[in-house]
């Protein structure tokens, strides 16, 4: 079992096909298919369900094998970076996951700088919400999430604090007060964004002992601003979500404030590659923490 078996089979996870993996390792689908069942012969274990229809999914044992390959060649990368460090190069690859508006707040910066400094450093970047960058950080598709944290999240660091603010129409009446309660909110219908974005605003309303009148469950922040817009609900969301508002959009203070904080994680610290620990070492530097500070927008 070597590391481009290895690379084939988390390959194939990944793109859920024969023949798009083996055009990532430069092999045809038939020498794929050889490649499987030597493997799975060898192994004693059903790896991979073949499926015309609905393409290659892992059995349960392959996930947990998938996942040890994952390990195995995160331990491959540490070894060459060990080395090229030793001759003075910095080299590597670095699996970036984050929700959208962390993605593109913080990691172009990030990439920019650290390449003036590391040029042959890769970089790779996937977006999904802020339940799927903790299950790919859990299942190690990436080395490094941008994320809102959970109790899953075991390993992170708060990277920024950013705002909650309501979001309503500017002919909207509360748009005349000049901060929002929860008990402000108890009859309007809210926009709430699921899958990981929801707990503090939740936590906000249950403060005052309250809870949203939920209208619409939503997973993209751009279709709940237009939501408000067209005067189906109002929101309560956080600031980099609100840099590029839409005409006709009013952004009220919150009473009591209310934040949440963005978390850089990875996997343990001592499993990380140099490439990755320079990531995270970089985003400290050039986002340090601060428990206060001047908003991104003006309220």
């Amino acid at each position: 079992m070597n590391k481009s078996l290895l690379q084939l089979i988390v390959a194939i996870s990944e793109t859920r096909s024969f023949t798009t993996a083996g055009e990532k390792m430069n092999m045809t689908q038939p020498a794929v298919s050889r490649a499987v069942t030597s493997l799975e012969r060898e192994l004693g274990v059903t790896l991979l369900i073949r499926d015309r229809r609905h393409g290659v999914a892992l059995t349960p044992v392959g996930e947990r094998i998938v996942r040890i390959f994952r390990e195995i060649l995160q331990g491959y990368d540490k070894i060459d970076q060990e080395i090229a460090s030793e001759n003075g190069m910095e080299t590597g690859c670095v699996r970036i996951g984050a929700f959208p508006v962390a993605a593109s707040y913080f990691v172009p910066k990030l990439i920019s700088h650290i390449k003036q400094h590391y040029p042959k450093l890769e970089f790779s970047i996937v977006e999904g919400t802020i339940a799927d960058v903790q299950e790919w950080l859990d299942n190690r598709q990436i080395d490094v999430g941008l994320l809102i944290p959970s109790d899953k999240t075991t390993h992170s660091s708060p990277l920024y604090r950013e705002g909650i603010y309501a979001v309503m129409r500017d002919d909207h009446p509360l748009n005349e007060k000049s901060d929002i309660s929860p008990k402000d909110l108890r009859e309007e219908p809210m926009l709430i964004c699921k899958a990981g974005y929801e707990p503090p605003v939740l936590k906000w309303f249950e403060s005052a002992g309250e809870a949203p009148k939920v209208e619409y469950i939503l997973y993209n922040y751009r279709t709940a601003l237009q939501m408000v817009l067209e005067g189906e609900g109002l929101a309560v969301m956080s600031e980099l979500s609100l840099l590029d508002l839409p005409q006709g959009i009013a952004l009220k203070r919150l009473s009591p404030e209310a934040y949440r904080d963005i978390h850089i994680a990875s996997g343990p610290v001592e499993d990380c590659t140099i490439a990755v620990k320079t990531f995270i070492e970089t985003a400290q530097k050039l986002f340090p923490f601060q428990a206060k500070h001047e908003p991104l927008i003006e309220i």
